[in-house]
């Protein structure tokens, strides 16, 4: 696996382009488009806007995919996945806190925060894809350029920075949640008041 990894790396942007899509149809790699963005940017600082917009392509595309599988399939896989245990909390989460839960781990590149999950969630519980794929757009644009960024003016170092600032990034995740899900809260009584 390792050996081809190192051949998409060689390709550059393009590399980026296929990890970010094979990755996101489900193939387990975490965190691996993050650090081969990091790594081509690094080698390449000139084209980081292009490698971001690349990653950001092909995550759109594969999960693309990946929510389709699940809106099709999802409901039993849930089933299956979702009555005890960690499964059933992370339904609970989804049901709760909606795409706030996929915004947040698609936004922040920490390893803990179940991305998949909560895709295959949302697929399964019906929402529209257009709605979610919005909501991935926001969250993954400012991620890659981020990382590409940091490649390019860091270099060497991008990596040890983000390992460095992995509680910052988490304590972030949880600020910017709490923030989004009180702006949630006022929104959906400020809809139903004036329903009402």
């Amino acid at each position: 696996m390792r050996h081809f990894w190192n051949l998409v790396a060689s390709w550059g942007p393009a590399g980026v382009f296929a990890a970010a899509a094979i990755e996101s149809l489900g193939i387990p790699n975490p965190g691996g488009t993050d650090v081969l963005l990091v790594a081509v940017t690094i080698a390449r600082p000139t084209l980081w806007i292009w490698c971001a917009l690349l990653a950001v392509l092909g995550s759109l595309i594969g999960t693309a995919v990946f929510f389709e599988v699940t809106r099709r399939g999802g409901e039993k896989f849930l089933a299956q996945r979702t009555t005890s245990g960690r499964g059933a909390r992370f339904k609970a989460w989804f049901q709760r806190y909606g795409l706030l839960t996929v915004f947040i781990p698609g936004l922040l590149p920490i390893p803990f925060l179940p991305f998949k999950f909560f895709a295959a969630c949302a697929g399964a519980m019906g929402v529209t894809r257009t709605r979610f794929l919005l909501v991935l757009l926001a969250a993954r644009v400012p991620r890659y350029l981020g990382l590409a960024y940091l490649g390019a003016q860091l270099g060497e170092n991008s990596l040890a920075w983000l390992k460095g600032h992995t509680w910052h990034l988490a304590a972030f995740a949880v600020v910017l949640f709490v923030l989004l899900y009180a702006m949630v809260r006022f929104s959906d009584r400020k809809t139903a008041g004036t329903i009402g």
